[in-house]
């Protein structure tokens, strides 16, 4: 990645904060519930996530889009408070609470759940130790009944052990243990990566329902037109800062942006 001389806390507080309640961050409405104000992060001295900023509403789905390398998983992982990349300026507040300010431990136990890209899953353990596993400590969510309501196929597997899932199936385990935390936004990192059609199907209606029921999910995902199908609204990272942020719709419409931070 390239490197970029660290700017200074100068030169960031001269910036303008943006104003979350203007049409251009199609955000109008209401008050934000989820949002992320010009936050930067590095991983060692390469500078990574450049100042973006966008508000999500309560129950909302968002896309988080952008090429190979436009600081996607970084800035779902800077928002989760992960020591990689550092946030090194910024503010991210979710339903008035400042998660800048929180250890990633805190950030979760304050809602925050991030579902990554590898899933995760413990080996060794059953389906359902995975999702007790998520609920050792408070505050909890889900109830393992709720959840296999959700997931009919994971309560017909819940003493297999999770590892031996198919890719499919351990996405949904990774969802499942989210759920099973006291959750409020759901982070998604390419949660289509290598499933077939049919499963990218029953997940999408897995996340509507979850959509009903008041959660907000963030989603970064390489398969960029199931995303925007799904998704309310979309935010286009190229190279660490935000190139458009609107509705889903209109990047759908929008064949030359998709084109040029897309490749669609």
């Amino acid at each position: 990645m390239a490197q970029h001389q660290i700017i200074t806390e100068d030169q960031l507080t001269n910036r303008t904060r943006p104003d979350f309640s203007k049409h251009a961050n199609q955000a109008a409405t209401a008050p934000a519930y989820f949002s992320v104000w010009d936050i930067h992060a590095y991983y060692g001295e390469s500078y990574i996530v450049q100042g973006v900023s966008f508000n999500v509403h309560e129950g909302e789905i968002l896309a988080l889009l952008g090429r190979n390398g436009a600081g996607k998983t970084s800035t779902l992982r800077a928002i989760a408070r992960l020591d990689n990349p550092s946030l090194t300026h910024g503010e991210v507040w979710l339903d008035h609470k400042p998660l800048h300010q929180m250890k990633s431990y805190e950030a979760s136990s304050n809602g925050i759940q991030l579902v990554p890209e590898d899933r995760r899953i413990s080996p060794g353990l059953t389906v359902d130790g995975n999702i007790q596993l998520a609920q050792i400590a408070p505050p909890i969510g889900w109830s393992l009944d709720r959840i296999y309501e959700l997931f009919p196929r994971l309560g017909e597997r819940r003493k297999q052990e999770g590892v031996t899932l198919s890719g499919g199936e351990q996405q949904m385990l990774a969802v499942a243990r989210a759920l099973a935390r006291d959750i409020k936004v759901l982070l998604l990192d390419e949660p289509y990566e290598g499933l077939a059609p049919v499963i990218v199907d029953e997940i999408e209606k897995t996340l509507n329902i979850i959509k009903e029921q008041g959660i907000t999910t963030v989603i970064v995902e390489q398969n960029a037109i199931r995303a925007l199908m799904l998704a309310d609204r979309a935010v286009i990272l190229d190279t660490g800062t935000v190139v458009f942020d609107g509705t889903a719709q209109e990047v759908l419409d929008n064949e030359e942006l998709r084109a040029e931070y897309l490749a669609i």
